[in-house]
Parts: structure tokens; C-alpha cells; sequence
């Protein structure tokens, strides 16, 4: 029997928040993507470009592409790579908290992922130091992924003995 492969710090599987764990989702990521970008607080952080890692574990429902094998019914993670590149040259925040958070928001939005785990991580910012950064975890709101899904959605809560609006 293998024992447990140890896992590094940042690299740990996500698990998804408690309203996902009723409904399964496979994790598309993306893990040690490596950009380069101006972001931080300090005079010397706001002139030149810094490496940024990102970790990127995204939740979607069971996929119709483990059915029909094609990437349209999917997360492309090649696209969500071009749009993190795409990111890194045009945001305008200073904090990692706030780029985490535009990260996340891409990927609710535009990539229609239910649940999000983000990390952003400085390496080396400070010599006795691998890395500094943040970790956030978001999900759609129930309406958003009622709109995306339509009826289906509704009746997988319904089902799990959750109606929408009612407390």
C-alpha cells in the first residue's frame, strides 16, 4: 500500500464550500502558472514588473464533455491561461487580495464556474521567505447558476431540499 504523497503548501487540493458538497463538481486547475505584472504598495513594486504564481482550481457540475469529449462543454484551460496573461497587462489594483478577487470574478463570469479557489502567490518577496500571497475561495450565487443551468438547476435544489428564496 503507498503511503500519502506529502503535498506542499498552496498546492492543496481545494474542497468545495458546504452548498457545492450537495452537488458534484469536477475541479478544472491550473497550477503553477507563472506571470509577470506591476502590482503592490511600495515604491519599488510600482515601477517594475514582479513574478506573480497562481494556483487556480475551478468547480462545475459533472461537464457535458465527460460525455461528448468535446472541449466546448467545458473549461478550455488554455483560454482561462491567455485570459490570466491578458490579466497581468491590464489590471489597475494594487493588492493581491483585489487581483485574487478579479480572478475570481473572470471565472464565475466569464468561464461560468460555480465554485473558485484562487491563489496568488509572491515568491521570494522577501529573502528568508518562499512566498507571500492570499487564497480566496467564491461561488456563484444561486441565481447566477439558476440562469446559467435554467430549470435543471432549480429542481437539483428543490431535490436537495432547498427552495430557492425561501428561508
Amino acid at each position: 500500500m503507498n503511503a500519502p504523497r506529502p503535498q506542499m503548501p498552496g498546492m492543496l487540493p481545494p474542497a468545495p464550500l458546504a452548498a457545492e458538497a450537495a452537488q458534484p463538481l469536477d475541479l478544472i486547475f491550473i497550477e503553477g502558472f507563472i506571470g509577470h505584472t506591476v502590482i503592490g504598495i511600495h515604491h519599488d513594486e510600482l515601477h517594475d514588473t514582479q513574478p506573480l504564481r497562481i494556483d487556480l482550481y475551478a468547480g462545475v457540475p459533472r461537464p457535458r464533455a465527460c460525455d461528448s469529449d468535446d472541449i466546448g462543454d467545458t473549461i478550455n484551460y488554455a483560454e482561462v491561461r491567455e485570459r490570466l496573461h491578458r490579466l497581468m497587462a491590464e489590471h489597475k489594483v494594487r493588492l493581491l487580495e483585489a487581483f485574487a478577487e478579479d480572478i475570481a470574478d473572470i471565472m464565475l463570469g466569464e468561464f461560468r464556474a460555480h465554485w473558485v479557489r484562487v491563489v496568488v502567490v509572491k515568491p521570494r518577496k522577501f529573502p528568508d521567505l518562499e512566498g507571500v500571497g492570499v487564497a480566496i475561495e467564491r461561488r456563484r450565487e444561486i441565481k447566477a447558476v439558476e440562469a446559467a443551468a435554467g430549470p435543471a438547476a432549480v429542481l437539483s435544489v428543490i431535490g436537495h431540499g432547498m427552495v430557492p428564496g425561501k428561508a
